[in-house]
């Protein structure tokens, strides 16, 4: 379980990727200049990379360290290698 300000910092980051895709909406529609939509693409990827950053170290912080300890190591070591794996896609 995440911490209430965790939680509270999170859904604040989404609220900005959110304006930030709707922002690239706009251009879109505006037919605005193409390295301006690539420039506001990456900035929401970065931004989306930071909140999948901090998800991914509460994880290692918490559940992570929880599984470990009641010897679910197993469980633990596939999620983490699953995680990396995605990211690895990009």
């Amino acid at each position: 379980m995440m911490k209430p300000e965790v939680k509270k910092r999170l859904s604040r980051r989404l609220k900005i990727i959110e304006g930030q895709v709707r922002g690239l909406q706009k251009m879109i529609e505006k037919d605005k200049y193409c390295i301006d939509v690539i420039t506001q693409s990456s900035a929401i990827r970065n931004s989306l990379g930071s909140f999948e950053d901090v998800v991914l170290e509460k994880h290692l912080s918490t559940c992570t360290i929880n599984q470990i300890k009641s010897d679910r190591s197993k469980k633990a070591i596939e999620e983490i290698l699953g995680v990396y794996k995605l990211a690895k896609k990009k």
